[in-house]
Protein backbone atom coordinates (compact mmCIF):
# COMPACT_ATOMS: atom_id res chain seq x y z
CA UNK A 1 0.00 0.00 0.00
CA UNK A 2 1.49 3.58 -0.95
CA UNK A 3 2.28 6.22 1.53
CA UNK A 4 1.18 9.31 1.83
CA UNK A 5 3.49 11.71 1.84
CA UNK A 6 3.85 14.11 4.96
CA UNK A 7 1.94 17.51 4.57
CA UNK A 8 0.19 16.46 1.11
CA UNK A 9 -3.47 16.11 1.12
CA UNK A 10 -5.22 13.51 -1.37
CA UNK A 11 -7.08 14.65 -3.68
CA UNK A 12 -10.23 13.19 -4.72
CA UNK A 13 -12.29 13.50 -7.55
CA UNK A 14 -15.96 13.24 -7.77
CA UNK A 15 -17.39 10.06 -9.52
CA UNK A 16 -20.93 9.94 -11.48
CA UNK A 17 -23.14 7.73 -8.93
CA UNK A 18 -26.89 6.55 -9.99
CA UNK A 19 -27.35 6.23 -6.06
CA UNK A 20 -27.56 10.36 -5.39
CA UNK A 21 -30.60 9.64 -7.43
CA UNK A 22 -32.31 7.62 -4.47
CA UNK A 23 -31.27 10.20 -1.91
CA UNK A 24 -33.63 13.55 -3.80
CA UNK A 25 -32.86 16.74 -3.51
CA UNK A 26 -31.14 17.37 -0.77
CA UNK A 27 -27.74 15.98 -2.26
CA UNK A 28 -26.83 18.12 -5.42
CA UNK A 29 -23.28 15.93 -6.22
CA UNK A 30 -22.21 12.73 -6.35
CA UNK A 31 -19.69 11.31 -2.95
CA UNK A 32 -15.58 11.35 -3.54
CA UNK A 33 -14.00 8.47 -5.04
CA UNK A 34 -13.09 7.50 -1.53
CA UNK A 35 -15.94 7.52 0.26
CA UNK A 36 -17.53 5.45 -2.97
CA UNK A 37 -14.68 2.72 -1.74
CA UNK A 38 -15.74 2.30 1.55
CA UNK A 39 -19.07 2.95 0.75
CA UNK A 40 -20.12 0.18 -1.90
CA UNK A 41 -21.04 -3.18 -0.48
CA UNK A 42 -22.43 -4.62 -4.08
CA UNK A 43 -19.09 -6.59 -4.63
CA UNK A 44 -19.76 -8.77 -1.52
CA UNK A 45 -23.48 -8.28 -0.48
CA UNK A 46 -24.63 -9.30 -4.13
CA UNK A 47 -24.39 -12.80 -2.99
CA UNK A 48 -28.13 -11.88 -1.15
CA UNK A 49 -29.64 -11.35 -4.39
CA UNK A 50 -32.00 -14.25 -3.83
CA UNK A 51 -33.36 -13.92 -0.29
CA UNK A 52 -33.34 -9.76 -1.59
CA UNK A 53 -35.75 -10.71 -5.00
CA UNK A 54 -37.52 -13.16 -2.63
CA UNK A 55 -38.37 -10.74 0.56
CA UNK A 56 -39.08 -7.89 -2.20
CA UNK A 57 -41.79 -10.27 -3.64
CA UNK A 58 -43.60 -10.71 0.05
CA UNK A 59 -43.50 -7.57 0.60
CA UNK A 60 -45.10 -6.34 -2.89
CA UNK A 61 -47.89 -9.26 -2.74
CA UNK A 62 -48.69 -7.90 1.28
CA UNK A 63 -48.70 -4.32 0.05
CA UNK A 64 -51.22 -5.24 -2.46
CA UNK A 65 -53.16 -7.47 -0.51
CA UNK A 66 -53.19 -3.92 1.98
CA UNK A 67 -54.59 -2.45 -0.89
CA UNK A 68 -52.01 0.01 -0.21
CA UNK A 69 -50.60 -0.38 -4.25
CA UNK A 70 -52.50 -1.72 -6.82
CA UNK A 71 -53.01 -5.59 -7.74
CA UNK A 72 -51.67 -4.50 -11.70
CA UNK A 73 -48.35 -2.98 -9.76
CA UNK A 74 -47.44 -5.81 -7.80
CA UNK A 75 -48.23 -8.28 -10.54
CA UNK A 76 -45.46 -6.07 -12.75
CA UNK A 77 -43.40 -5.61 -9.42
CA UNK A 78 -43.36 -9.37 -9.21
CA UNK A 79 -42.59 -10.29 -12.60
CA UNK A 80 -39.88 -7.95 -13.12
CA UNK A 81 -38.47 -9.25 -9.88
CA UNK A 82 -38.58 -12.72 -11.41
CA UNK A 83 -37.43 -12.07 -14.94
CA UNK A 84 -34.37 -10.24 -12.76
CA UNK A 85 -33.71 -13.37 -11.16
CA UNK A 86 -33.09 -15.52 -13.91
CA UNK A 87 -31.00 -13.18 -15.68
CA UNK A 88 -28.84 -13.07 -12.16
CA UNK A 89 -28.84 -16.91 -12.25
CA UNK A 90 -28.28 -17.14 -15.88
CA UNK A 91 -25.39 -14.52 -15.30
CA UNK A 92 -26.53 -12.15 -17.94
CA UNK A 93 -27.02 -9.26 -15.15
CA UNK A 94 -24.51 -6.52 -14.60
CA UNK A 95 -23.55 -5.50 -10.34
CA UNK A 96 -22.88 -1.64 -10.27
CA UNK A 97 -20.51 0.03 -8.38
CA UNK A 98 -22.24 3.42 -8.80
CA UNK A 99 -25.45 1.50 -7.43
CA UNK A 100 -24.07 0.59 -3.82
CA UNK A 101 -25.35 -2.77 -3.15
CA UNK A 102 -27.32 -5.62 -4.02
CA UNK A 103 -30.81 -3.64 -2.49
CA UNK A 104 -30.26 -0.47 -5.07
CA UNK A 105 -28.85 -3.08 -7.87
CA UNK A 106 -31.96 -4.74 -7.95
CA UNK A 107 -34.48 -1.78 -7.82
CA UNK A 108 -32.81 0.14 -10.58
CA UNK A 109 -32.70 -2.95 -13.29
CA UNK A 110 -36.72 -3.09 -11.76
CA UNK A 111 -37.21 0.44 -12.82
CA UNK A 112 -35.71 0.10 -16.24
CA UNK A 113 -37.87 -3.11 -16.76
CA UNK A 114 -41.29 -1.71 -15.77
CA UNK A 115 -40.57 1.70 -15.55
CA UNK A 116 -42.15 3.86 -12.83
CA UNK A 117 -44.10 1.27 -11.21
CA UNK A 118 -41.43 0.14 -9.79
CA UNK A 119 -40.71 2.98 -7.37
CA UNK A 120 -44.18 1.47 -5.10
CA UNK A 121 -41.99 -1.12 -4.38
CA UNK A 122 -40.07 0.75 -1.40
CA UNK A 123 -43.58 1.63 -0.31
CA UNK A 124 -43.53 1.36 3.93
CA UNK A 125 -40.26 -0.31 4.29
CA UNK A 126 -36.76 0.63 4.23
CA UNK A 127 -32.78 -0.43 2.90
CA UNK A 128 -32.64 -1.12 6.78
CA UNK A 129 -35.38 -3.79 7.60
CA UNK A 130 -34.52 -5.20 4.16
CA UNK A 131 -31.04 -5.96 4.48
CA UNK A 132 -32.37 -7.22 7.96
CA UNK A 133 -34.54 -9.59 6.29
CA UNK A 134 -31.84 -10.60 3.53
CA UNK A 135 -29.60 -11.22 5.79
CA UNK A 136 -31.40 -13.88 8.41
CA UNK A 137 -32.67 -15.36 5.23
CA UNK A 138 -29.33 -16.26 3.96
CA UNK A 139 -28.39 -16.84 7.91
CA UNK A 140 -31.46 -19.28 8.55
CA UNK A 141 -30.65 -21.35 4.83
CA UNK A 142 -26.47 -20.99 6.22
CA UNK A 143 -27.51 -22.78 9.65
CA UNK A 144 -29.50 -25.63 7.00
CA UNK A 145 -26.53 -26.32 5.15
CA UNK A 146 -24.10 -26.28 8.39
CA UNK A 147 -26.75 -28.77 9.85
CA UNK A 148 -26.84 -31.44 7.09
CA UNK A 149 -22.71 -31.14 6.77
CA UNK A 150 -22.23 -32.27 10.47
CA UNK A 151 -24.64 -34.73 10.06
CA UNK A 152 -23.00 -35.89 6.68
CA UNK A 153 -19.77 -36.21 8.98
CA UNK A 154 -21.34 -37.62 12.11
CA UNK A 155 -22.51 -40.44 9.74
CA UNK A 156 -19.13 -41.47 8.30
CA UNK A 157 -17.53 -41.09 12.20
CA UNK A 158 -19.94 -43.82 12.77
CA UNK A 159 -19.47 -46.12 9.75
CA UNK A 160 -15.81 -45.73 10.76
CA UNK A 161 -16.21 -46.43 14.38
CA UNK A 162 -18.55 -49.75 13.86
CA UNK A 163 -16.00 -51.14 11.78
CA UNK A 164 -13.13 -50.37 14.58
CA UNK A 165 -15.60 -50.77 17.99
CA UNK A 166 -12.64 -53.49 18.79
CA UNK A 167 -9.44 -51.93 17.73
CA UNK A 168 -7.71 -51.35 20.70
CA UNK A 169 -5.68 -48.17 20.62
CA UNK A 170 -3.73 -45.96 22.92
CA UNK A 171 -6.27 -43.53 25.38
CA UNK A 172 -4.28 -40.31 25.96
CA UNK A 173 -3.89 -37.72 28.75
CA UNK A 174 -1.36 -34.91 28.91
CA UNK A 175 -0.64 -36.72 25.19
CA UNK A 176 1.35 -39.48 27.65
CA UNK A 177 -0.37 -43.20 27.11
CA UNK A 178 -3.00 -43.84 30.17
CA UNK A 179 -5.42 -46.17 29.31
CA UNK A 180 -6.29 -48.82 26.32
CA UNK A 181 -9.47 -47.43 24.31
CA UNK A 182 -10.89 -48.69 21.15
CA UNK A 183 -10.47 -46.53 18.16
CA UNK A 184 -14.31 -46.71 17.37
CA UNK A 185 -14.86 -45.22 21.11
CA UNK A 186 -12.16 -42.81 20.41
CA UNK A 187 -14.50 -41.61 17.15
CA UNK A 188 -17.34 -41.65 18.96
CA UNK A 189 -16.16 -38.85 21.14
CA UNK A 190 -16.06 -36.88 17.79
CA UNK A 191 -19.58 -38.02 17.11
CA UNK A 192 -21.10 -36.84 20.65
CA UNK A 193 -18.98 -32.98 20.09
CA UNK A 194 -20.71 -33.02 16.71
CA UNK A 195 -24.20 -33.95 18.13
CA UNK A 196 -23.79 -30.84 20.04
CA UNK A 197 -22.91 -28.78 17.55
CA UNK A 198 -25.88 -29.89 15.69
CA UNK A 199 -27.94 -28.88 18.84
CA UNK A 200 -26.83 -25.41 18.89
CA UNK A 201 -27.01 -24.96 14.93
CA UNK A 202 -31.26 -25.94 15.75
CA UNK A 203 -31.15 -23.84 18.87
CA UNK A 204 -30.25 -20.75 16.69
CA UNK A 205 -32.16 -22.21 13.76
CA UNK A 206 -35.01 -21.12 15.87
CA UNK A 207 -33.80 -18.02 17.72
CA UNK A 208 -33.37 -16.20 13.95
CA UNK A 209 -36.94 -17.49 13.02
CA UNK A 210 -38.17 -14.04 13.30
CA UNK A 211 -39.03 -11.51 10.31
CA UNK A 212 -37.38 -8.03 10.39
CA UNK A 213 -39.30 -7.08 7.74
CA UNK A 214 -41.85 -4.11 8.06
CA UNK A 215 -39.81 -2.49 11.29
CA UNK A 216 -39.01 -0.22 8.14
CA UNK A 217 -35.95 2.17 8.93
CA UNK A 218 -36.49 2.31 12.82
CA UNK A 219 -39.88 2.95 14.07
CA UNK A 220 -42.12 1.13 11.93
CA UNK A 221 -44.47 2.39 9.32
CA UNK A 222 -47.78 4.34 9.47
CA UNK A 223 -49.43 2.50 6.41
CA UNK A 224 -51.52 -0.76 7.55
CA UNK A 225 -48.72 -3.58 6.40
CA UNK A 226 -49.70 -6.94 7.68
CA UNK A 227 -46.29 -7.83 8.91
CA UNK A 228 -47.55 -11.45 9.95
CA UNK A 229 -48.32 -12.10 6.24
CA UNK A 230 -44.85 -11.47 4.88
CA UNK A 231 -43.48 -13.31 8.25
CA UNK A 232 -45.62 -16.52 6.93
CA UNK A 233 -44.71 -15.77 3.17
CA UNK A 234 -41.01 -16.06 3.80
CA UNK A 235 -41.30 -18.85 6.14
CA UNK A 236 -40.50 -16.86 9.54
CA UNK A 237 -42.36 -17.71 12.40
CA UNK A 238 -43.87 -14.43 13.56
CA UNK A 239 -42.24 -11.04 13.26
CA UNK A 240 -40.28 -9.55 15.44
CA UNK A 241 -41.76 -7.98 18.29
CA UNK A 242 -39.53 -4.55 18.35
CA UNK A 243 -38.49 -1.87 15.36
CA UNK A 244 -35.75 -0.95 17.06
CA UNK A 245 -34.30 -4.16 17.74
CA UNK A 246 -35.89 -5.55 14.42
CA UNK A 247 -33.25 -3.47 12.08
CA UNK A 248 -30.15 -3.63 14.44
CA UNK A 249 -30.48 -6.91 16.05
CA UNK A 250 -27.22 -9.07 14.35
CA UNK A 251 -27.43 -11.77 17.22
CA UNK A 252 -28.01 -14.17 14.40
CA UNK A 253 -24.54 -13.61 12.88
CA UNK A 254 -22.95 -14.33 15.83
CA UNK A 255 -24.77 -17.22 16.34
CA UNK A 256 -23.51 -18.04 13.07
CA UNK A 257 -20.10 -17.48 13.92
CA UNK A 258 -19.97 -18.62 17.10
CA UNK A 259 -21.32 -22.03 17.06
CA UNK A 260 -18.83 -22.27 12.89
CA UNK A 261 -15.86 -21.31 15.54
CA UNK A 262 -16.65 -23.99 18.04
CA UNK A 263 -17.76 -26.41 15.49
CA UNK A 264 -13.74 -25.38 13.61
CA UNK A 265 -12.39 -26.30 17.16
CA UNK A 266 -13.89 -29.77 17.07
CA UNK A 267 -13.14 -29.72 13.89
CA UNK A 268 -8.92 -28.70 14.48
CA UNK A 269 -8.64 -31.20 17.85
CA UNK A 270 -9.56 -34.39 15.20
CA UNK A 271 -7.16 -32.71 12.48
CA UNK A 272 -4.50 -32.59 15.11
CA UNK A 273 -5.31 -35.91 16.38
CA UNK A 274 -4.74 -36.90 12.55
CA UNK A 275 -1.89 -35.20 11.66
CA UNK A 276 -0.01 -37.24 14.54
CA UNK A 277 -1.51 -40.55 14.25
CA UNK A 278 -0.06 -40.37 10.36
CA UNK A 279 3.09 -39.75 11.63
CA UNK A 280 6.23 -42.05 11.25
CA UNK A 281 6.36 -41.69 15.19
CA UNK A 282 3.36 -43.11 15.50
CA UNK A 283 2.21 -44.48 12.10
CA UNK A 284 -2.12 -45.64 13.43
CA UNK A 285 -3.68 -44.47 10.14
CA UNK A 286 -2.64 -43.38 6.52
CA UNK A 287 -4.47 -41.01 4.65
CA UNK A 288 -5.19 -41.50 0.76
CA UNK A 289 -3.77 -39.54 -1.88
CA UNK A 290 -6.54 -37.52 -2.15
CA UNK A 291 -6.11 -35.66 0.91
CA UNK A 292 -2.16 -35.75 0.83
CA UNK A 293 0.39 -34.18 -0.89
CA UNK A 294 4.02 -34.69 -1.10
CA UNK A 295 7.10 -32.12 -0.86
CA UNK A 296 8.97 -30.94 -4.05
CA UNK A 297 12.51 -31.64 -2.43
CA UNK A 298 11.70 -34.94 -0.39
CA UNK A 299 10.34 -37.54 -2.16
CA UNK A 300 9.82 -40.01 0.82
CA UNK A 301 7.28 -37.23 2.70
CA UNK A 302 3.69 -37.69 2.76
CA UNK A 303 2.19 -34.87 4.11
CA UNK A 304 -1.42 -34.65 5.85
CA UNK A 305 -1.81 -31.20 4.04
CA UNK A 306 -5.74 -31.49 4.11
CA UNK A 307 -5.54 -31.97 7.78
CA UNK A 308 -3.27 -29.45 8.44
CA UNK A 309 -5.56 -26.93 6.66
CA UNK A 310 -8.63 -27.62 8.39
CA UNK A 311 -7.16 -27.27 11.80
CA UNK A 312 -5.21 -23.65 9.90
CA UNK A 313 -9.18 -22.24 8.84
CA UNK A 314 -10.27 -22.84 12.47
CA UNK A 315 -8.24 -19.35 13.51
CA UNK A 316 -9.94 -17.38 10.58
CA UNK A 317 -12.94 -18.65 11.70
CA UNK A 318 -11.86 -17.15 15.38
CA UNK A 319 -11.09 -14.30 14.12
CA UNK A 320 -14.51 -13.35 12.16
CA UNK A 321 -16.69 -14.37 14.75
CA UNK A 322 -14.28 -11.18 17.22
CA UNK A 323 -14.54 -8.87 14.24
CA UNK A 324 -18.07 -9.11 14.31
CA UNK A 325 -18.21 -8.70 18.11
CA UNK A 326 -15.85 -5.89 18.12
CA UNK A 327 -17.98 -4.12 15.26
CA UNK A 328 -21.45 -4.82 17.51
CA UNK A 329 -19.95 -3.79 20.85
CA UNK A 330 -20.71 -0.09 20.97
CA UNK A 331 -23.19 0.37 18.40
CA UNK A 332 -26.14 2.52 19.46
CA UNK A 333 -29.74 2.08 18.63
CA UNK A 334 -30.56 1.39 15.56
CA UNK A 335 -29.32 1.30 12.66
CA UNK A 336 -25.28 2.01 12.01
CA UNK A 337 -23.59 1.91 8.88
CA UNK A 338 -20.39 -0.16 10.60
CA UNK A 339 -23.25 -3.03 10.36
CA UNK A 340 -21.99 -3.40 6.87
CA UNK A 341 -19.08 -5.10 8.13
CA UNK A 342 -21.55 -8.07 9.27
CA UNK A 343 -21.01 -9.95 6.07
CA UNK A 344 -17.96 -10.29 5.09
CA UNK A 345 -16.85 -12.62 8.15
CA UNK A 346 -20.19 -14.37 7.93
CA UNK A 347 -19.92 -15.24 3.86
CA UNK A 348 -16.40 -16.60 4.60
CA UNK A 349 -17.09 -18.47 7.66
CA UNK A 350 -19.79 -20.12 5.68
CA UNK A 351 -17.82 -21.03 2.61
CA UNK A 352 -14.26 -21.79 4.95
CA UNK A 353 -16.38 -24.23 7.45
CA UNK A 354 -18.17 -25.87 4.49
CA UNK A 355 -14.89 -26.99 2.77
CA UNK A 356 -13.78 -28.13 6.32
CA UNK A 357 -16.77 -30.08 7.21
CA UNK A 358 -16.48 -31.44 3.85
CA UNK A 359 -12.93 -32.52 3.74
CA UNK A 360 -13.18 -33.99 7.18
CA UNK A 361 -15.71 -36.40 5.84
CA UNK A 362 -13.73 -37.39 3.01
CA UNK A 363 -10.47 -38.14 4.95
CA UNK A 364 -12.70 -39.92 7.75
CA UNK A 365 -13.89 -42.06 5.09
CA UNK A 366 -10.63 -42.79 2.79
CA UNK A 367 -7.83 -43.34 5.68
CA UNK A 368 -6.67 -46.57 6.31
CA UNK A 369 -5.77 -47.74 9.86
CA UNK A 370 -3.23 -49.79 11.25
CA UNK A 371 -4.71 -52.37 13.78
CA UNK A 372 -1.03 -54.22 14.63
CA UNK A 373 0.32 -50.57 15.40
CA UNK A 374 -2.31 -49.59 17.31
CA UNK A 375 -2.05 -52.66 20.02
CA UNK A 376 1.57 -52.33 20.01
CA UNK A 377 1.05 -49.32 21.45
CA UNK A 378 -1.78 -49.71 23.83
CA UNK A 379 0.43 -52.08 25.79
CA UNK A 380 2.95 -49.19 26.25
CA UNK A 381 3.67 -46.68 28.90
CA UNK A 382 2.03 -49.34 31.73
CA UNK A 383 -1.16 -48.32 30.54
CA UNK A 384 -3.10 -51.58 32.21
CA UNK A 385 -1.72 -50.22 35.56
CA UNK A 386 -4.99 -48.99 36.77
CA UNK A 387 -6.06 -52.16 35.83
CA UNK A 388 -3.95 -53.63 38.78
CA UNK A 389 -4.90 -51.34 40.92
CA UNK A 390 -8.34 -51.99 41.12
CA UNK A 391 -7.32 -55.55 40.79
CA UNK A 392 -5.67 -55.31 44.18
CA UNK A 393 -9.20 -53.21 45.20
CA UNK A 394 -11.51 -55.69 43.57
CA UNK A 395 -10.12 -58.52 44.54
CA UNK A 396 -8.01 -58.18 47.82
CA UNK A 397 -10.02 -55.42 49.07
CA UNK A 398 -7.38 -52.99 49.75
CA UNK A 399 -8.15 -49.56 49.97
CA UNK A 400 -7.55 -47.79 46.50
CA UNK A 401 -5.10 -45.58 47.76
CA UNK A 402 -2.90 -47.92 49.31
CA UNK A 403 -3.49 -49.93 46.02
CA UNK A 404 -2.29 -46.96 44.14
CA UNK A 405 0.81 -46.80 45.77
CA UNK A 406 1.43 -50.67 45.83
CA UNK A 407 0.73 -50.19 41.90
CA UNK A 408 2.95 -47.12 41.49
CA UNK A 409 6.13 -49.66 43.32
CA UNK A 410 5.52 -52.32 40.61
CA UNK A 411 5.48 -50.32 38.34
CA UNK A 412 9.29 -48.75 38.76
CA UNK A 413 10.57 -52.20 39.38
CA UNK A 414 9.01 -52.90 36.19
CA UNK A 415 10.60 -50.04 34.36
CA UNK A 416 13.78 -50.25 36.47
CA UNK A 417 13.91 -53.80 34.90
CA UNK A 418 12.62 -52.68 31.31
CA UNK A 419 9.73 -55.01 31.63
CA UNK A 420 5.83 -54.79 30.93
CA UNK A 421 3.66 -55.17 33.42
CA UNK A 422 2.48 -58.64 32.42
CA UNK A 423 6.23 -59.56 32.20
CA UNK A 424 6.72 -59.52 35.57
CA UNK A 425 6.53 -63.19 37.74
CA UNK A 426 4.17 -63.60 40.14
CA UNK A 427 7.03 -63.19 42.84
CA UNK A 428 8.52 -59.92 41.72
CA UNK A 429 5.20 -58.68 42.20
CA UNK A 430 4.06 -60.52 45.69
CA UNK A 431 7.39 -58.42 47.04
CA UNK A 432 5.40 -55.39 47.10
CA UNK A 433 1.32 -57.53 47.62
CA UNK A 434 2.07 -60.73 49.09
CA UNK A 435 -1.53 -61.48 48.50
CA UNK A 436 -1.31 -61.02 44.54
CA UNK A 437 -2.26 -64.44 42.78
CA UNK A 438 -2.03 -66.24 39.67
CA UNK A 439 -5.04 -64.53 38.29
CA UNK A 440 -3.69 -60.94 38.04
CA UNK A 441 -1.90 -62.05 34.52
CA UNK A 442 -6.13 -61.78 32.88
CA UNK A 443 -6.12 -58.19 33.41
CA UNK A 444 -2.92 -57.36 32.75
CA UNK A 445 -3.52 -57.56 28.83
CA UNK A 446 -4.45 -54.39 27.40
CA UNK A 447 -7.90 -56.54 25.65
CA UNK A 448 -8.68 -57.48 28.57
CA UNK A 449 -8.41 -53.84 30.11
CA UNK A 450 -10.84 -52.56 27.24
CA UNK A 451 -13.31 -55.26 27.61
CA UNK A 452 -13.58 -54.45 31.70
CA UNK A 453 -14.68 -50.86 30.64
CA UNK A 454 -18.77 -52.04 30.91
CA UNK A 455 -19.43 -48.64 32.62
CA UNK A 456 -22.04 -46.74 30.44
CA UNK A 457 -20.40 -44.68 28.40
CA UNK A 458 -16.89 -46.87 28.43
CA UNK A 459 -14.55 -48.69 25.93
CA UNK A 460 -15.51 -51.73 26.23
CA UNK A 461 -16.41 -53.16 22.52
CA UNK A 462 -19.87 -54.40 23.23
CA UNK A 463 -20.66 -51.12 24.39
CA UNK A 464 -19.08 -49.33 21.48
CA UNK A 465 -20.97 -51.54 19.07
CA UNK A 466 -24.30 -50.26 21.07
CA UNK A 467 -23.73 -46.72 21.44
CA UNK A 468 -23.25 -46.68 17.30
CA UNK A 469 -26.02 -48.06 16.70
CA UNK A 470 -28.01 -45.64 19.33
CA UNK A 471 -26.48 -42.84 17.58
CA UNK A 472 -27.44 -44.26 13.71
CA UNK A 473 -30.68 -44.51 15.15
CA UNK A 474 -30.77 -40.54 16.51
CA UNK A 475 -28.55 -38.99 13.82
CA UNK A 476 -31.44 -40.28 11.59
Amino acid sequence: MSKIPKNKTIKTKSIKAQSNQMWGGQFTSSPSELMSKINVSISFDKRLYKQDIEGSIAHANMLAQQKIISAADAKAIVSGLKDILGDIEAGKFEFKDSLEDIHMNIEAALKERIGEQAGRLHTARSRNDQVATDFRLYVRDAFDALDGLIKNLQINLLERAGEHFATVMPGFTHLQVAQPVTFGHHLLAYVEMFSRDRMRVQGARSRINESPLGAAALAGTSFPIDRFATAKSLGFDRPMANSLDAVSDRDFALDYLSICAICAVHLSRLAEEMVNWSSAQFGFIRFSDSYSTGSSIMPQKRNPDAAELVRGKSGRMFGNLIALLTTMKSLPLAYNKDMQEDKESVFDTAENIGICLQAMAGMVSDLKVDKEKMLAAAGTGYSTATDLADYLVRELKIPFRDAHHITAKIVKIASDKRKNLEELSLKEMQAFEPMIKQDVYKILGVENSVKSRVSYGGTAPDNVRKAVADAKKRIK
